[in-house]
């Protein structure tokens, strides 16, 4: 994996805008994708186009920007068999509240009234899909599909590197319920021995493998029953799992993105960042992407002046965020770098995003500008940093 070594390069945490036409393809309420030639090509030329805006942008290390998928999360359902929809249902090993669940216990009246609104988060009601057999990974030509397309879209087009993302076990039992498994721990084995062919073919096509946790951090919220000490056990086996998944694979082509569920709303209740981040630098992965520019855990970049990033690992702090629309001045991200630089060794960080920006800021053009600044606030962190 690239490093830092004479400039702070730049990358972000995976999802780009989808146009509206190839939206609405993506929106197959059964998860199934066209499989017609039509879709194929259309979003082979989004996936070239994105490659394209995100090196004019400044950025260094690009993907696809997930775009041959629904989201991060629900593409899974296409590439796993073992399950189906049943009436919603308590699930074992699965929290009983959504992924704002402790906020909404302080804060019922702004979850009544936004309830409607994106990024709020699903409750235990809307999961309708259940683990009823063993899990088997069945998306080998969906994920084959994704290495071409990009490997094709990066033909002739400079960049350090190129990465490509799929969600973790521990976030995947977020929608899928377990009615099968004995245990919780055995649910999320199974998970990870299905996801680990998806994990390799990745890594052995060339590319950067990135795990999308957010369900590290928010299955807190999820589970408010639960004190520090017994969630940290819970998000341990979390890790375990994934270290299963992950296994006979070089760390050094898997970088670790998580957050707090990037939900709009309060967040007040997320777990604190010293809480957790022992389990995070668990992961057998080089390079670790966390949220760090919003509100809420903007103040987090502390937690670094008490705990050491262990030898050869990479920090991609969140400089930018995905909270408002508002484009971050470019000498403020230079700022939190220079911070960040200054406490792990600039070779060890790579400017980033707190989450994926492509749904979740007002307009596309609101995207580009927000790498725009990413990429002129690392410029500007270069010239103080060498």
């Amino acid at each position: 994996m690239k490093r830092s070594t004479d400039r702070i390069l730049t990358t972000h945490a995976g999802s780009l805008p989808r146009p509206d036409d190839l939206r609405a393809l993506l929106a197959a309420p059964d998860g199934q994708l066209p499989a017609d030639a039509a879709f194929a090509a259309r979003v082979q030329h989004a996936v070239a186009e994105a490659v394209r805006q995100q090196t004019a942008c400044g950025l260094a290390i690009v993907n696809d920007g997930e775009l041959g998928k629904p989201n991060f999360l629900y593409y899974v359902r296409e590439r796993l068999s073992g399950w189906e929809t049943r009436p919603p249902q308590p699930a074992a090993g699965q929290g009983t509240a959504g992924i704002s669940g402790r906020d909404a216990r302080e804060f019922p009246a702004y979850f009544a009234v936004a309830s409607g609104r994106r990024q709020i988060g699903a409750g235990l009601g809307q999961k309708q899909v259940f683990c009823v057999a063993p899990l088997r990974y069945i998306g080998q030509a969906a994920v084959q599909a994704d290495i071409a397309r990009l490997r094709a879209a990066l033909q002739g087009v400079p960049v350090e590197e190129a990465f490509m993302t799929a969600v973790a076990p521990g976030t995947i039992e977020h929608w899928l319920g377990n009615a099968y498994y004995p245990s919780y721990e055995a649910f999320l084995y199974g998970l990870a021995d299905a996801m680990h062919e998806e994990y390799k073919a990745i890594v052995d096509a060339g590319f950067v493998l990135q795990i999308d946790d957010p369900g590290l951090l928010d299955g807190w919220q999820m589970r408010p029953e639960l004190t520090v000490a017994e969630y940290r056990r819970h998000a341990a086996l979390a890790v375990a799992a994934l270290n299963h998944a992950l296994r006979d694979l070089p760390s050094d082509r898997v970088r670790y993105h998580v957050c707090w569920g990037s939900y709009h709303g309060p967040h007040k209740h997320d777990i604190p960042l010293r809480d957790i981040v022992d389990l995070i630098l668990q992961v057998r992965a080089q390079a670790y992407s966390i949220e760090a520019s919003n509100p809420r855990h903007a103040h987090e970049w502390r937690v670094w002046e008490e705990v050491k990033l262990p030898e050869g690992k990479l920090l991609i702090p969140g400089v930018v965020g995905h909270y408002s629309d508002f484009i971050e001045h470019p000498e403020l991200i230079a700022e939190r770098l220079v911070r960040y630089a200054r406490l792990v060794g600039r070779e060890n960080v790579i400017a980033g995003t707190d989450c994926g920006l492509g749904e979740r800021v007002g307009h596309p053009t609101i995207v580009w500008a927000k790498f725009q600044a990413l990429a002129e606030g690392a410029r500007l962190a270069t010239q103080r940093l060498w």
